[in-house]
């Protein structure tokens, strides 16, 4: 049986801290956590993305969920071609040559920071975000495969920005690069219909894991602050949608992992709530030789 686990792109976003979620009592870190655990099985944790964090906090994390709990953790900006502060670094590497001395470095501690999630068994997957720059290519495969070299001990999902990754022909040798690398593509749902909407496809190329994020149908999807981006209130029609994709990509994979992003108030976890109440908690698995691209329902 596959594993269909639904929850929320963090737990400590300020509008949802904001929006009365969290009971009295439950607001501290520790609380917080423990409360969310008791609410959904898995969270994405964003933190590490704009700073590398440190093992006596993902140490905290780990003990503050129960046993088959689960961390996607991004990845932080600099190993993912993101535009990166020197105040997104350590003191000690701000004056260093962005080359890839420094990004080893970075994995290096960015891999101990992790690592107690991995020991105790809540590591979900390493997700890699990359920005729309990164447009398909040899240079851009390259960058990808030297990432995923660094991680070769390690769960790794790649979540591309730029839709041209999943156009086209260009779909297929996509399915192609990550399958080869043992990496879990990661399907997202955005606003239909922009030059920089994602096509909301379903690729399963590990039989690990599958993961879906729904960043929300905001019309300004990659424009605005992040609140113009992400604002959206998904309704039971728009997640109905993706359940013949989600029970595509069960088939072939042990675990699927639904994340909602659309990160206002308490639109998040209002959507993967009413996610929770339309899919299973777990579905049959039917291993494929060959899982190609779930496409979308016409």
């Amino acid at each position: 049986m596959t594993r269909i686990l639904v929850g929320t792109c963090g737990w400590t976003d300020p509008a949802l801290l904001r929006s009365g979620w969290y009971p009295s009592g439950r607001r501290d870190p520790e609380g917080r956590l423990r409360h969310y655990a008791t609410r959904f099985p898995v969270v994405e944790a964003d933190s590490p993305y704009y700073a590398l964090p440190s093992p006596r906090t993902t140490g905290l994390w780990a003990d503050r969920t129960p046993a088959g709990f689960r961390f996607d953790v991004k990845a932080h900006s600099l190993l993912t071609g993101h535009p990166t502060r020197p105040s997104a670094l350590p003191a000690d590497l701000r004056g260093h040559a962005r080359d890839e001395a420094l990004l080893d470095e970075v994995w290096a501690r960015y891999a101990e920071g992790v690592d107690p999630l991995r020991r105790a068994d809540r590591l979900g997957t390493l997700l890699f975000q990359y920005p729309p720059s990164l447009i398909p290519g040899p240079d851009a495969e390259a960058f990808v495969t030297a990432a995923r070299e660094r991680a070769r001990d390690w769960p790794f999902a790649v979540e591309f920005r730029n839709p041209a990754w999943w156009r086209g022909d260009q779909a297929r040798a996509t399915t192609a690069l990550l399958t080869d690398l043992d990496a879990t593509a990661v399907a997202v749902d955005t606003v239909p219909g922009l030059p920089t909407s994602m096509p909301p496809v379903a690729p399963v190329t590990t039989p690990r894991l599958a993961v879906v994020r729904f960043h929300g149908r905001s019309p300004h999807w990659g424009t605005g602050s992040k609140e113009d981006r992400f604002r959206h209130t998904y309704t039971e029609a728009e997640l109905t949608e993706w359940l013949p994709r989600v029970h595509t990509v069960a088939e072939h994979a042990d675990e699927v992992h639904i994340l909602f992003n659309n990160c206002c108030a308490d639109a998040a976890v209002g959507a993967a709530q009413t996610m929770r109440s339309l899919l299973p908690p777990k579905l049959p698995h039917q291993r494929h030789e060959d899982s190609g691209i779930a496409r979308p329902a016409p």
